[in-house]
């Protein structure tokens, strides 16, 4: 299955979440791609060591821009592969614009030429409605959207939905919503009043299993690791592995 993970606003575990999903599937065997199209490279700086030495040609923007092969690389979680971000995917949004034709394809042309070689895909999508989140749309069976506590997390819902609703009407009729992901949840009045909104909103589109606000994300990132490779046994990476059960992947 090719999974995109969205959200409109950052700051919600979007990244976080692509990376546990992609590095979980993989050390249950599976043979995974994770495809960075966030110009912050967030995903490629802890998969790949060696990213700062990486050279723009073998990133995804070659990709988005010229139209050539996605280029994989081995990340250091057995069964991972991962195609780079870089920064400069951040003008490819002007470009794309005033391209006239498949603008919204360039990411799902080069993927269906690799992606009978994994079992599964995850695209960590920008944190920002562009033509970047329309290629990964495009791309992609299905989306997870990640939604942490707060008012204004709630209300960018309704924009990334509409988002996905005119990927679906004009570009991929199949793609489908897999489910809201709750982040960032802790024991605060803020996070139960949300969860509970959400809940009521979107009632069985709202993942039954809820991440943890935890340290050892954050700290696993600063280590250049996942979460199951930095400790196996925190909340947030038991919480990844139950959301891998509920998706039955």
């Amino acid at each position: 299955m090719k999974i995109a993970i969205a959200s409109q606003k950052g700051g919600t575990g979007k990244t976080t979440s692509s990376i546990s999903l992609a590095a979980g599937l993989g050390r249950q065997n599976k043979k995974v791609l994770l495809i960075d199209i966030d110009s912050q490279a967030n995903s490629s700086k802890v998969l790949l060591p060696h990213y700062q030495n990486v050279p723009t040609e073998e990133t995804l923007h070659r990709t988005i821009l010229e139209r050539k092969p996605l280029v994989t690389h081995s990340s250091f979680v057995p069964g991972v592969d991962i195609v780079p971000a870089h920064i400069l995917l951040s003008n490819t949004d002007i470009e794309l614009t005033i391209a006239k034709d498949h603008r919204e394809a360039r990411l799902a042309t080069q993927l269906d030429k690799v992606q009978d070689q994994y079992d599964h895909v995850i695209i960590d999508c920008p944190p920002a409605l562009s033509w970047l989140t329309v290629n990964a749309f495009t791309a992609a069976d299905a989306v997870i959207i990640t939604v942490a506590p707060g008012y204004f997390e709630l209300d960018s819902i309704t924009q990334i939905l509409k988002t996905l609703e005119e990927t679906r009407d004009y570009y991929n009729p199949s793609l489908r919503l897999l489910g809201f992901l709750f982040t960032m949840s802790d024991p605060t009045v803020n996070t139960r009043t949300s969860l509970k909104v959400l809940r009521q909103t979107y009632t069985d589109r709202v993942f039954n299993t809820v991440i943890p606000r935890n340290t050892d994300n954050r700290d696993s990132h600063f280590q250049k690791q996942d979460i199951f490779s930095y400790k196996p046994t925190a909340k947030s990476a038991l919480a990844y592995l139950r959301l891998i059960e509920e998706l039955e992947l």
